[in-house]
C-alpha cells in the first residue's frame, strides 16, 4: 500500500489531530478523484495596498511547517534567496515568497513550509498560515489575464473559497528556475540530448510556463513535433478532438499522436484523472503515458503507475526526459 509520512506541523494554533489533517491512507485516495488539499498561508499585510492576500500550496509538496530556525546567509545569493537552514543535518536553502511575489509586508516572515522538489527539500519563508482545505481540481481555475500578469506573471492557478476571498497559487517552478539558474548554461542543460531514429507528435500538459518552454526545447532537440496544454483538461479535450478527427478519416489516434507528457498539479484536471481517462479509452490503447513532475518521490511515482501511467520522470532534467521518452516510445536511450 502507497503511504504518505504525516506532515508534521508545529505551529501554535494547529492541532495535528484536528480534522486538517486527514489520514494518510484518506490522503492517498486522492490521487486519480481529481481532489488536492492546499496549505493555505499568508505572506503578510502588503503597505503598499493594506492587503492581505491567500496563497496556498499543494500538501503533496509539504513535509514540515515550523517557526523560522536561525538562518545562515550566504554571500552572492540570488535575491530572493535568504541563506540555507540546518534541518536534522540536512543544509536546505530558503527563499522568501514576498520577494518574488513583490509584496513589501508590514511585518518580517516568521514561519518556514518545508517543502519538497524533485527530491531536493528546501523553506519557503511566509507570515501565517491557516488550515489544510480540501477542494477538487475543477474549482482551481486558470486565473484570468489581469491577474495572471501581477505579482510578476507568478500566480498560475486560483480558486474562490467559500468566504469568497480569491486564494492564488503560485508558479513556484518559475521561482525555483529564478533561483537555482537551471536555464542559464543551455548547451550543458540539453548536452546528450539528440534526434531521435523515428520522430513523433507528443501531446503534453503543464501548467508551468517555465515546465513548458523546457520541454518544447527538449523535444526540438529531439527533432519531435508536439502539441501544447496549459492544464489537464486542455489536453484530454485535444485528445478527444483527435479521436473525432482519426475517426471521421478511419484512422487510428496514433497517427495524430503516438505519446502523451503530462504533469500531475494542474488546474481544471489533474495528470492522474488526464492519464486514467486516457487508459480507460479503447482508442488510446497504443498510447504510452508519461508522467513529468517535480512530485518525485517513491509515493507519488507509485500513485502515477496505479492510474496507469506507463513511466515517470522528475523535472528539470531535459536528458533524463529524452531518456525517459526514448523508452516510451520503444527507442534505445540516449
Amino acid at each position: 500500500m502507497v503511504r504518505f509520512d504525516r506532515i508534521s506541523i508545529h505551529i501554535k494554533g494547529f492541532d495535528p489531530m484536528s480534522d486538517f489533517i486527514q489520514s494518510v491512507d484518506e490522503r492517498t485516495r486522492l490521487a486519480g478523484t481529481n481532489r488536492l488539499e492546499i496549505l493555505l498561508f499568508s505572506l503578510g499585510v502588503d503597505k503598499n495596498t493594506d492587503k492581505q492576500e491567500v496563497f496556498g500550496i499543494n500538501v503533496f509538496k509539504v513535509r514540515e511547517v515550523i517557526h523560522i530556525p536561525e538562518i545562515t546567509h550566504t554571500p552572492d545569493a540570488p535575491p530572493g534567496v535568504e541563506g540555507m537552514v540546518s534541518l536534522r543535518g540536512t543544509m536546505i536553502p530558503v527563499i522568501s515568497l514576498a520577494h518574488f511575489c513583490g509584496i513589501d509586508a508590514a511585518e518580517p516572515p516568521n514561519i518556514m513550509i518545508v517543502s519538497e522538489y524533485n527530491n531536493h527539500m528546501l523553506g519557503f519563508l511566509v507570515h501565517s498560515v491557516e488550515h489544510i482545505l480540501r477542494m477538487e481540481w475543477n474549482q482551481i481555475k486558470v486565473p484570468p489575464p489581469m491577474l495572471a500578469h501581477q505579482m510578476g506573471g507568478l500566480i498560475t492557478a486560483v480558486s474562490e473559497l467559500k468566504d469568497k476571498r480569491i486564494v492564488m497559487i503560485l508558479d513556484v517552478e518559475r521561482i525555483l528556475a529564478e533561483t537555482t539558474h537551471f536555464e542559464e548554461d543551455e548547451q550543458h542543460l540539453y548536452q546528450g540530448v539528440d534526434p531521435v531514429a523515428r520522430p513523433g507528435t507528443v501531446l503534453f500538459a503543464d501548467d508551468s510556463s517555465v515546465a513548458r518552454k523546457q520541454i518544447s526545447t527538449t523535444l526540438e532537440k529531439m527533432g519531435m513535433s508536439y502539441i501544447s496544454a496549459s492544464n489537464g483538461l486542455e489536453a484530454w479535450k485535444k485528445m478527444l478532438e483527435m479521436k473525432d478527427r482519426a475517426s471521421d478519416h478511419d484512422l487510428p489516434v496514433t497517427d495524430y499522436v503516438q505519446l502523451v507528457l503530462t504533469d500531475v498539479e494542474m488546474p481544471e484536471m489533474d495528470g492522474y484523472v488526464l492519464t486514467k481517462n486516457i487508459k480507460d479509452e479503447p482508442a488510446f490503447a497504443n498510447i504510452p503515458v508519461v508522467m513529468h513532475s517535480s512530485l518525485s518521490a517513491d509515493a507519488n511515482v507509485n500513485l502515477g503507475r496505479a492510474v496507469g501511467a506507463d513511466h515517470y520522470v522528475p523535472k528539470f532534467n531535459p536528458v533524463e526526459l529524452n531518456n525517459t521518452l526514448r523508452k516510451a516510445m520503444g527507442e534505445e536511450e540516449g
